[in-house]
């Protein structure tokens, strides 16, 4: 990885009880304290949009898996697994560089992901944000 900084095994299996299990309605990640690892922070079964946004720091950086749930017009419910890159404009520069630079090392681990979505404010990952984003292709 560019940044050197791992990918703890506790994220693929979190990821995975996600996907395939439904154990999980969302997973945040977050660096340790050596910022050496990427770790688990949170695995919830809410299925609260407005409770996992909740869980996302105003001024710190984190990364969400989110198994994303909405009606397609004319085809019904749908799932997409959601990846975001959360790095609020007031985060510390080095968290965020850091951040940055480890992301795809996370994201190329976590295989089935639909939809990526960068967020530097509440506005990039709000409900209608992510809707909208998922609703384009199938």
């Amino acid at each position: 990885m560019a940044s050197g900084v791992g990918v703890n095994p506790d994220c693929l299996s979190a990821f995975q009880a996600l996907k395939l299990k439904k154990e999980h309605k969302y997973i945040i990640f977050n660096l340790n304290k050596g910022f050496s690892e990427i770790v688990v922070e949170k695995t919830s079964s809410d299925g609260d949009y407005d409770t996992f946004l909740s869980d996302l720091p105003e001024t710190e950086c984190r990364w969400a898996i989110y198994d994303f749930e909405f009606e397609k017009e004319g085809a019904g419910k749908r799932n997409k697994i959601i990846f975001i890159s959360w790095a609020p404009d007031d985060a510390k520069i080095k968290q965020k560089m850091v951040f940055a630079s480890s992301r795809d090392g996370l994201k190329r681990s976590l295989t089935g992901v639909a939809v990526e979505i960068q967020g530097t404010d509440y506005s990039e990952v709000a409900y209608e944000a992510v809707l909208d984003k998922s609703n384009r292709g199938n």
